[in-house]
């Protein structure tokens, strides 16, 4: 089977900022073992389930979008509002790098709390929700699209996707973080 160099790049892309995310989070938790619920702030109790949730449908929903846009689109025909494949390249880096380091940060937060950290970890949690948001808009907005399941599973995933990242991460929980 021939990848074109897009998909491959978008294949290195994810495998080397998506590890690295992934690397984040368990260098994070094993590194910190008794500040794991440092991590949820101020969050509600009664919202910890909803978040667990919705981590596990926006992990479903990139999968899909992500397999829709490697596996079902042609690099050689899509655009996006002018743009080329490669612009979802640049999305998700824009979605990958910051995910990698708001868990860094939000730690340093924790230990040593200072305006500049918050700020820092508001500003990624917000790239990451508009990058997540364009994702969406571009995967609508994608011309050709594929027909048929694949372009609608891809758009359901990436409006859990949204959910995560643009309202719960960005907004919901930066609102319960405590700043000291």
């Amino acid at each position: 089977m021939y990848l074109h160099v897009q998909k491959i790049i978008l294949l290195a892309i994810n495998a080397i900022c998506g590890g690295a995310v992934i690397f984040s989070y368990v260098n994070g938790i094993t590194g910190h073992p008794q500040s794991g619920n440092a991590l949820w702030g101020n969050v509600p109790r009664s919202l910890m389930p909803v978040y667990t949730a919705s981590m596990f449908t926006a992990a479903a929903g990139y999968l899909l979008f992500t397999y829709y846009i490697i596996f079902r689109l042609n690099p050689e025909t899509a655009r996006v509002e002018g743009f080329g494949y490669w612009i979802f390249s640049l999305i998700y880096l824009l979605i990958l790098v910051p995910s990698a380091l708001w868990m860094p940060f939000t730690f340093r937060m924790i230990e040593n709390p200072s305006l500049v950290t918050w700020i820092i970890i508001r500003a990624v949690l917000a790239i990451v929700g508009i990058a997540s948001i364009v994702m969406l808009a571009s995967i609508i907005r994608v011309s050709p699209h594929v027909q048929g399941p694949s372009h609608i599973l891809a758009i359901v995933g990436c409006v859990a996707f949204c959910i995560q990242t643009a309202v719960l991460d960005a907004i919901v929980w930066t609102g319960y973080f405590p700043v000291k």
